[in-house]
C-alpha cells in the first residue's frame, strides 16, 4: 500500500483530517463533509457489522446498511453543529 485508504485524500489514512477542512464541513462544504466521511467509512463500517443470516440460515458478519446510513448521518449533524473556539 501506498499509505493511502483508496481514496482520493492527499494524507495518510492513520492521519488526523486537517483543522481547515473540518470548518469548511463545519459551513456546510460538500467536498469538505466527503473527506471527513471518507477518512471515518473504515470506522462507520466496522461499528455497523452485524450477524446477518442468509435464505439458508447459513450466518455471516455483513455490513447494515441501515445503521451505517444512520452513522454518518450523526456525524454529519455532528460536524454541522461544531463550533470552533
Amino acid at each position: 500500500m501506498n499509505g493511502l485508504n483508496g481514496n482520493q485524500n492527499d494524507y495518510p489514512e492513520n492521519a488526523l483530517v486537517p483543522y481547515p477542512v473540518i470548518l469548511a464541513a463545519s459551513k456546510g462544504d460538500p467536498d469538505a463533509m466527503k473527506i471527513v466521511l471518507q477518512h471515518f467509512s473504515g470506522y462507520i463500517a466496522s461499528l455497523s457489522m452485524r450477524k446477518l443470516y442468509d435464505e439458508r440460515g447459513n450466518v455471516y458478519f455483513g455490513v447494515d446498511e441501515e445503521i451505517r446510513e444512520r452513522l454518518q448521518a450523526r456525524l454529519m449533524r455532528a460536524i454541522l453543529t461544531f463550533r470552533a473556539e
